[in-house]
This record gives structure tokens, C-alpha cells and sequence, in this order.
């Protein structure tokens, strides 16, 4: 009892860092096919016209699939190509998922403080509290996806740094603005998470049913799928949130687009309605891979953090009971010395 020392909580902060790394960390492992599903979905399907116009504005080749794009990207460029933009890539994934985990421990204290009650939320607040951090981190950490995704998409010879490339969209036809395209897209996209949470808890109870704690393959095996699921639902969207965050295509000579709705449109009536899955591979691979390693990971680095900090306290606890005891020693030694 009384020497019993309370378990150690993590605030927001040391949630939202462990949940950030352990994005890093999984989206370092995968990042070759990140920059893949973003070249394959922002290019138009090919046509006689659209060739002689890509052709007249010396674009870059057109990819028939994944093995495909990592080969013709691997010739022109060498291996240093499939990483291209990595560093504003990974500060985007690191900035979007610490936004996303401190806001949602944020909402989550505040929902359980409403309440009053300590009782677990219903699948329902469970979502909307989710919704809710997503949508948050969002409205700071789009700017970043914007700048990613333009470096991404651009060729070799016209790709710049960060700063560059973040000056050029403010330099284009919308202005300081233009670092928030899509952002309806986006704050429609945090359905993704919702639903992958959904999937989650469903799929927990079919496939290991009555389990509380879950050994890591089958934590990666339920957020792979569960993430799959998700994304396949919200894939249209996902495609026109890139084609909105990317270079207008030669097809609509510079101009560019206005809302995801009209991406879509755009999509459908030049390349049909299968364009709107257009690199589903390997968002889905990627996907499958990140969610099952982050979920395996997360809870090792806030363990981390707990033993780190377990470890400080019990330092500062030393420190404080020598100081405590020289004080003691000091006092008890003075009337002698005052003699």
C-alpha cells in the first residue's frame, strides 16, 4: 500500500510522440511504395491525345503498373529515386500522426471528464472522438502533405527542396491558401480511421473472440486488414485528394483543380470510373504494412517511455533522499561546530 507507487500514466505529449515514431518507423520501411501509389494515381490514362500532349510538354513516362514504375524509376534515376521527397514525406507522416494521437488524448480526457465516468465509450463515441483528433491534425499538418506531394509527383530535373517547392505553390493562382489544398478531402478522409477502428473492433471479435490482450502478429494481423478494409472504401477519395494536392494534368493545360468532385469527374470522364481505384496495389500493400507495424510498435514505444520514465523518477527519488539525508547530517553536526 502506502509504498506502493502509482502506474505511471503517459500525458498527451508521450502519446503522441510514441505514436509518431512508430508511423516513422513503419512508413521508412515502406516509403518505395508510397512514392509509387502517388505516381500512379496523379497520372491520366493513356490516349492517343493525351500522349502527344504529355509528349509535347516532355512529362514523365507512363507506368503500366508497381514492378513497372519501381523499374523505369530505378533505371533513370538509380535506387536514390524510389526515395525521392522521403525527408518532407516522413516529416508529414511524423507531424500528422503526433497531431492526430495528442488531439485524440486531448478529446478522449475531455469526453471521459464530461462523462464523469470512467466507463469505457460505445463504439459510436469511440468513432466520433477519433473523427474529431483527425480532423484537428489536419487543419496544421496539411500544408506538409501538400509540399510532399508535390515533390512526389514532380520529374527529376524540376524536383527542389521543401522551401522551394512550398514557395512555388504560394507563388501559383491561389496564393498562401494553395498550402491547404484539398482540405475537404482530407477532413472527409478521417472517415479512413474511423472506419479502421470499426473494422478493428469487429474483427478482433470474430477472429480471436474473447481475447483482451492480443500477441503482436495478431495485432498486425487485425490492423493490416482492418486498414485494408478502410481503404478501399475511401480509395475515390484518396485519388482526388492527390490529383488535388498535385500539378494539373497536360490534359487541362495548367489549370488546376477546384474540389475533389471535380478530380473525379475529370477521372471518370477521361479515364472511366475504374481510374477512381487507380493505384489501389499498393496503397493497399502500404497500408497493409504501416497499420500492422504501427500497431505492433506503438505499444512497445509508450512502454518505452513509461520505463524511461520510471527511471527518472526513481533517480530524482535517490537524489532527493541525499540531499534529505546530508540536510539531516548538517543539522545534527552544527550544535557541535556552534561549541
Amino acid at each position: 500500500m502506502a509504498g506502493q507507487s502509482k502506474p505511471v500514466q503517459l500525458g498527451p505529449w508521450g502519446k503522441a510522440t510514441a505514436g509518431a515514431a512508430g508511423a516513422c518507423f513503419a512508413n521508412v520501411l515502406v516509403y518505395p511504395l508510397d512514392l509509387i501509389k502517388t505516381k500512379l494515381q496523379v497520372q491520366v490514362k493513356k490516349t492517343v491525345d493525351v500522349e502527344k500532349q504529355e509528349a509535347a510538354a516532355g512529362s514523365e513516362p507512363h507506368y503500366k503498373g508497381t514492378w513497372d514504375a519501381i523499374t523505369k524509376i530505378k533505371d533513370a534515376e538509380g535506387v536514390a529515386g524510389l526515395y525521392a521527397g522521403m525527408s518532407g514525406a516522413l516529416l508529414g507522416v511524423t507531424s500528422s500522426n503526433f497531431a492526430y494521437f495528442y488531439w485524440y488524448s486531448i478529446v478522449r480526457t475531455l469526453y471521459f471528464k464530461y462523462q464523469q465516468s470512467d466507463a469505457h465509450p460505445s463504439t459510436a463515441a469511440e468513432l466520433s472522438l477519433g473523427a474529431v483528433a483527425g480532423a484537428l491534425g489536419q487543419l496544421f499538418t496539411i500544408p506538409i502533405a501538400v509540399v510532399t506531394t508535390r515533390q512526389q509527383t514532380q520529374s527529376k530535373e524540376d524536383r527542389k527542396g521543401m522551401i522551394e517547392t512550398a514557395r512555388e505553390v504560394v507563388e501559383g493562382d491561389d496564393g498562401i491558401t494553395g498550402l491547404w489544398r484539398g482540405m475537404k478531402a482530407s477532413l472527409v478522409l478521417v472517415v479512413n480511421p474511423a472506419i479502421t477502428y470499426g473494422a478493428y473492433e469487429r474483427l478482433k471479435d470474430i477472429i480471436f473472440p474473447g481475447k483482451n490482450t492480443l500477441k503482436p502478429w495478431e495485432a498486425f494481423l487485425l490492423g493490416a486488414l482492418s486498414k485494408s478494409i478502410a481503404t478501399i472504401v475511401t480509395q475515390p477519395l484518396i485519388v482526388a485528394k492527390v490529383g488535388l494536392q498535385s500539378k494539373p494534368p497536360a490534359a487541362r493545360n495548367g489549370k488546376p483543380f477546384k474540389s475533389f468532385v471535380e478530380v473525379m469527374e475529370f477521372i471518370v470522364k477521361n479515364e472511366g470510373a475504374w481510374s477512381l481505384f487507380k493505384g489501389i496495389g499498393p496503397q493497399l500493400l502500404k497500408g497493409f504494412l504501416v497499420q500492422g507495424i504501427l500497431m505492433m510498435t506503438k505499444e512497445r514505444v509508450e512502454l518505452m517511455f513509461i520505463l524511461f520514465m520510471r527511471f527518472l523518477s526513481k533517480l530524482r527519488s535517490q537524489q532527493l533522499g541525499k540531499a534529505a539525508a546530508l540536510a539531516a547530517a548538517a543539522k545534527v553536526a552544527s550544535p557541535v561546530i556552534a561549541k
